[in-house]
This record gives C-alpha cells, structure tokens and sequence, in this order.
C-alpha cells in the first residue's frame, strides 16, 4: 500500500515520515452558497459517472481558492486519478462528446456535459522541467500533484461533499494573505519562470499591503530574472496585464525593476519611473487600461516598439501607448480655456477613427483630469453636418477644390463648438 502511494520512486516510505506527511493535510468543509451554485444538471452528471467508475473527482487549483474567498470562479478545473485513456473510454462508453484534444498528453481531456464544457486534468508528477515545459507522469496521488503547483493558495483539491484537501498550508495562508511558493521558491521558479510574474500577479490580489515578502522569495526570483527570456512574450503579457490592474501595482512594479526583472520581459531599462509615480495616484479609481498605466513607463516612442516586439501586443493597445506617448503632453487642456475639454474634443473629430474617443478618455485619466473625463463620458461625438455631395449641389465640381472646401467648413464648425449647421456652413461657399 506504501508503494502504491509513492509510484514515481517505487520505495517504502517509513512510517514516522508516513505520520508527518498525513499530519500536513488540513481538511475542513465547505458548503457556502458560491459551492452550491457550481452544481448545474452537467457537473451532477459528471461526478455521478466518475463514482460509478470509481474514480476519484475533485475541484482544483484556482476554483478552490476563490470559493474559500466566498466568490464564484468564473472558471472551474478538475483533478482526478483516472488517466487520459480512462476517462476517453469513459467519455466514450457514456456517449459524451469530448472536444480540444490538444492537452490529452499533459493529461487534460476536455467533456462536454449538458451544454457546459468541463475540462479535467490527471494528477501529474513534473519528472524534468526545462523553466517553459514540463515532462509529465501520471500518478494516483493527490499530495504528488499538489506539490507541482506554484503557490500554497493555488495548490488546494475540493471535493464535491465539500471537504477541502490542503496539504501546504494553503487556506491558512490565504485567511492570513500570505503568497507562498509551494516547497523551496528556487526550485518553483525554475520550473516555470513565469511563476515569478505569478507570484506577483497574486501578491496584489491577495496581500493587504505592499513589502510584505518573504527575503527569500525575492532572492530567488532575483537570482532567477533572467530566465524570464526564455518565456513567450504572449505568457508574459497575460501575467503583467493582471500585475497592473491589481492592487499595489506602484510597489510591484517598482519591484519589478529593483529585481532585475523588467529587461527580460520587454520593459525599457530606464523607465520613467517618477512619471510612473505621477500616473499611479492620476487613475486612482478611474479603472484603467493594462496600458495606460505601463506606457508612463516609456520615454520616447522607440520603447513601444521594442515593447512590441517582446510581448506581441495587440494593434489596439500598440495604438494606445503610441497616442498616450505622443499626446500625454502635445495633448493638454487650455487651462486658462472655458472650454477645456476642446483640444480633446477636436482630436476626436479630426482623427475620425472609431476608437479614438476610447483613447483619449485613457489619456485624460492618464493626466488625472478627472471633471473632464466625466464630461467626455458624458460628450456624444456630433456628426459633421456637410458631405461632398452636398458642396457638388452648391456648385462646386472640382474634387480637389471640394476637399479643401470641406475642410474649411470643417475648421469653421470646430469653432463654433459644432454648433454650425449644414445651411451656415454651405452659405459661406462663394458661388462661381
């Protein structure tokens, strides 16, 4: 029975280490209603056929950790001992449909239940890891599992009578806010670099207050930085987009740069971290984008560039950093204006592109122009009165002359505060 518990070394475990081990586990129950309302008509099914097979189901990994949060996860993992084959057979005898087979060999198969997918996971044991990919052994045991994981609070199992499997302290950490890497943090962060991102990403989710680390933890991730490099720049990005609109994301990312971790994965080696500061307290409240925040950090154009180049960021939020760069200053309210919401207004009527009004709502709250962010929210964009068709009815047939005619009107009715209507506009028009 020893050797059953520990396949992976094949050896018996003495009994002392056998009552150590078992003294770790810390169960209790859970029956909150965010627990109750996780059993749609599609997870009975599941768990109804897994007890028939006699294989073991629970909740895994994130999911456990906000229902002990008393939120409802928006996404549910499963762990179980039954391997990829067995539950295909499963799956397949039950006439379930299973569907994205891409992680059947990390032992994830995917089941479609009722109109709800259900994606679960063999317990796994990592036998080599290169920092990005991990060699995979499947195991029966749930502790095995459990120390793969990245943090205590991640490392949690539920079972469906509502009985919680912690074997790392994890709920305890999470009652006290604590972020812990499962085992010795080395050896987890090299496992997988992101992980030091990880630790981050949930330092400001779960932690009360800023510089609460473990001197530890942040030596290894230190000493670990670089191999940050070697993560895809899609990865990174995921994690660092959840860092910045976190909590405590002026001290993260202050940290970020006092660890040496900021040139590995695409931000500028000399950021403009008093401008960082400034932007920080501005969006206060105002929930910003990811990158409204993190292109404070850039200096000069170039810096969106490379960042790019990195990480592999979308065309929209390239765009964004590019206009917050460029119009953070050229872009300002006329201070001494009864009309300071203009310059913005008149961007957004001169760049005619559809989310430009998106844009400059970042860039005021970038400035911390709060009054005026409530008035652009509030501002619907007018539609410019005259069209060509209309100056070619007034007597005009040049298209050349139609154009610069139209853009004179255009500046006349961006004077009047866009009040000017077709007929002024298309009087001032000289006839031939």
């Amino acid at each position: 029975m020893l050797r059953r518990l520990y396949p992976r070394h094949g050896s018996v475990v003495s009994w002392s280490r056998l009552y150590i081990l078992k003294r770790r586990l810390f169960t209790m129950k859970l029956q909150s209603p965010e627990f109750q309302s996780l059993f749609t008509q599609g997870l009975k099914s599941l768990t109804e056929l897994f007890e028939k097979e006699n294989h073991e189901l629970r909740i895994a990994g994130g999911a456990v950790r906000d229902l002990l949060n008393g939120v409802k996860p928006q996404d549910v993992d499963f762990a179980t001992t039954a391997t990829p084959a067995q539950m295909k057979e499963m799956f397949q005898s039950a006439g379930i449909r299973m569907i994205n087979n891409k992680g059947e060999k990390h032992g994830t198969i995917t089941a479609r239940l009722h109109e709800e997918n259900f994606e679960i996971t063999t317990l796994r044991i990592d036998v080599t890891t290169d920092g990005r990919h991990a060699e995979v052994e499947f195991t029966t045991d749930w502790q095995k599992d459990a120390e793969r994981r990245d943090l205590t609070i991640n490392s949690m199992f539920l079972g469906f009578d509502g009985t919680l499997f912690d074997y790392f302290n994890g709920y305890a950490d999470l009652k006290n806010k604590k972020v812990r890497f499962v085992g010795e943090a080395r050896q987890r962060i090299q496992e997988d670099y992101l992980r030091i991102l990880r630790y981050f990403r949930f330092y400001g989710r779960i932690v009360e207050k800023p510089g609460e680390h473990d001197p530890e933890t942040l030596e290894a991730i230190a000493e670990n930085a670089k191999g940050l490099a070697g993560i895809s720049g899609e990865r990174i990005w995921v994690e660092l987009k959840k860092i910045l609109v976190g909590s405590h994301v002026n001290h993260l990312v202050h940290l970020i740069y006092d660890l040496d971790v900021a040139p590995h994965i695409g931000l500028p080696a000399r950021a403009s971290l008093d401008e960082f500061n400034q932007v920080c307290k501005n969006v206060e409240g105002s929930s910003p984008k990811p990158m409204t925040l993190l292109a404070s950090l850039f200096k000069v154009q170039d810096d969106v560039t490379k960042l790019d180049l990195r990480l592999k960021i979308s065309k929209e939020e390239k765009n964004l950093a590019s206009f917050l760069v460029k119009s953070r200053r050229d872009l300002l309210k006329a201070t001494d204006s009864p009309e300071p919401l203009k310059p913005y207004q008149d961007y957004i009527i001169d760049s005619r592109e559809p989310d430009a009004p998106a844009r400059v709502r970042e860039l005021l709250k970038y400035q911390g122009e709060r009054a005026l962010l409530t008035e652009m929210e509030r501002w619907s964009v007018p539609p410019f009165p005259v069209s060509g068709h209309d100056v070619r009815k007034a007597g005009v047939s040049s298209g050349k002359e139609i154009g610069a005619l139209l853009q004179q009107m255009r500046e006349q009715w961006k004077k009047s505060g866009y009040r000017m209507e077709k007929e002024e506009l298309l009087s001032h028009i000289k006839k031939p």
